[in-house]
């Protein structure tokens, strides 16, 4: 009898453990949804006055108040209306293998996110390489190291930079990597790129969404490329959003290349990675987009370390990731281009690798078609 009552009066604790346990989870949602929306709220202001700010730039500049500056090439500029994430890096290796192909000397210019120096400073004469990447940002020395006699020059003043590098190369074009809001540069094509994972959620001016400008700002554009559309579905959201904006656009799909590479060099095939167990390292625009990326080979994700774009590793933050893999069972760790050039010489127990990409965009030649014509 002694023993029947305390196994009731055992299960009435437990039951009364597990219904405050389930109170105290719910109440830990509700205070986090209440600063959630707090935050929201006191951030609106802030958006609002950087709205006003950036229309009133733009109606300065659509109304020649502001100069523009040209220089003595063609200019294109590849850009985005949001915050990272679209695709800006490859888009533009596309464009200079392209160029190049036609004939065409290739400059590109870019800011040099995340980079230690300051001023204006030349990453490579397209011949002789940088071996680190501080000095100019991760993906102005990524594309330094995937291309071949191509000029780059990192600079805050794109037109700055544009000085630079036309004072030192014969060049007949110059590619500007994210300059859509650099409008003090005269371009002759206007490139933007829109994530096709964007909602309604992130359309909203920075710092409540994603947003560097209204909307209507993409009626300055010649092109609209919708990037990623193979990962993420939401093209019927940008196609109503878009459809009174008067501008030709295009869809392009990222996919992985056959073969990955290790950070001396060394290169495995992708088909090793199915139903291996693969734990993922990134500090980009789009985490989700690179794991659906990483699925789509067929491999088993077993976890995922995931930091803010353009983040500067430290030794600690890898010998932690290493551990996470490890009590994951995991076989490789799969990381992005731009991050493995980032990442300090370790000796890693499990071994890391980047998962190169590609550009595919349809219709087939649609934007080959718009760059050839800038020199017909």
């Amino acid at each position: 009898m002694v023993s029947h009552c305390s196994l009731i009066l055992n299960m009435i604790l437990r039951h009364v453990k597990n219904y405050s346990l389930m109170r105290w989870i719910k109440l830990r949602v509700r205070i986090k949804n209440m600063l959630k929306t707090t935050l929201r709220l006191l951030l609106y202001p802030l958006s609002f006055l950087y709205g006003l700010i950036t229309t009133l730039r733009n109606y300065l500049y659509d109304t020649n108040n502001f100069n523009v500056n040209k220089l003595p090439c063609k200019v294109i500029s590849i850009g985005n209306i949001t915050t990272g994430g679209s695709g800006k890096t490859p888009t533009v290796e596309f464009l200079a293998l392209h160029l190049q192909s036609i004939g065409k000397n290739v400059g590109i210019i870019s800011r040099g996110y995340g980079r230690s120096s300051k001023h204006v400073k030349l990453v490579t004469d397209g011949i002789d390489k940088p071996n680190s990447w501080e000095q100019y940002g991760d993906e102005a020395f990524l594309l330094s190291q995937n291309l071949n006699s191509i000029p780059i020059v990192v600079g805050e003043s794109k037109y700055e930079a544009g000085l630079r590098i036309t004072s030192e190369f014969d060049l007949d074009v110059i590619i500007i990597d994210d300059g859509f809001q650099h409008r003090s540069l005269h371009r002759d094509l206007d490139i933007v790129l829109i994530n096709s994972k964007d909602n309604k959620r992130t359309h909203k001016i920075l710092p409540i969404g994603n947003l560097r400008e209204r909307i209507n700002g993409l009626k300055r554009a010649d092109l609209i490329i919708y990037t990623k559309t193979n990962v993420h579905n939401n093209l019927g959201y940008l196609n109503r959003l878009l459809k009174n904006v008067n501008v030709e656009k295009i869809n392009s799909v990222l996919e992985p290349k056959s073969m990955l590479i290790g950070k001396d060099k060394q290169e495995i095939d992708k088909a090793n990675l199915k139903s291996k167990n693969i734990y993922l390292l990134s500090a980009i625009g789009d985490n989700k987009g690179f794991k659906k990326t990483v699925e789509k080979i067929g491999a088993n994700i077993v976890g995922q370390s995931k930091f803010l774009d353009h983040y500067k590793f430290k030794t600690s933050d890898l010998q932690k990731v290493q551990n996470d893999a490890k009590k994951f069972s995991a076989n490789y760790i799969i990381t992005t281009e731009k991050d493995l050039v980032k990442i300090p010489d370790i000796n890693p127990k499990i071994p890391v690798y980047a998962l190169k990409t590609k550009m595919h965009f349809s219709p087939d030649n649609k934007l080959e078609d718009k760059i050839n014509s800038l020199f017909i």
